[in-house]
Formats: structure tokens, C-alpha cells, sequence
């Protein structure tokens, strides 16, 4: 109940209101200036795992190709788990 009165109180009085959004301002800039490196490093590690996968699926492909080895269908469960990282990789 005291912080329902708390925030009508500061919706009267708009020095108090801008005094909240200045405080508001100020962390939400010191969180972004914090987190931004961890998305940056976050993006860049999407981006060699997804470069690992694509060289990876190339080689096996390659050697495929040199052995004449012959796969078996993927199993339903192969599939859906294919299909998902696809999707995930599109996101890059």
C-alpha cells in the first residue's frame, strides 16, 4: 500500500518524476556499458561456432565423397535435431 501512495506521489510532482527518470536513465546506462561486452563476445562466439560446424560438415562431406561410404536415412530424432540447428544457425 506504501508504495502504491509512493508512486502517486511521485506522478503529482514532476521535479521528483524527472529526478526518477535521470536515476533510471543512469543505471540503465551502466547496465548496458556492462553487459554490452559479454553480447559482443556472446555474437563472436556464435559466429566461430558456427564456422567450426559449416568446416566440419564439409570435411565429412569430403570424405564422403573420397571413401564412397554410403549413410543410412537419419532417424526422425536426427532430423528434428538437425532441422533445430538449422534454425538456431539462421539466427547468426
Amino acid at each position: 500500500m506504501e508504495a502504491e501512495v509512493d508512486k502517486l506521489e511521485l506522478m503529482k510532482n514532476p521535479v521528483t518524476l524527472l529526478k526518477e527518470l535521470s536515476a533510471i536513465k543512469s543505471r540503465y546506462q551502466t547496465l548496458h556499458a556492462r553487459f554490452k561486452p559479454i553480447a559482443v563476445e556472446h555474437k563472436e562466439t556464435k559466429s566461430r561456432i558456427c564456422a567450426t560446424f559449416n568446416k566440419t560438415m564439409t570435411l565429412i562431406q569430403e570424405l564422403q565423397k573420397q571413401t564412397d561410404l554410403k549413410l543410412l536415412p537419419l532417424t526422425e530424432e536426427e532430423k528434428t535435431a538437425a532441422e533445430q540447428l538449422r534454425a538456431h544457425m539462421s539466427d547468426l
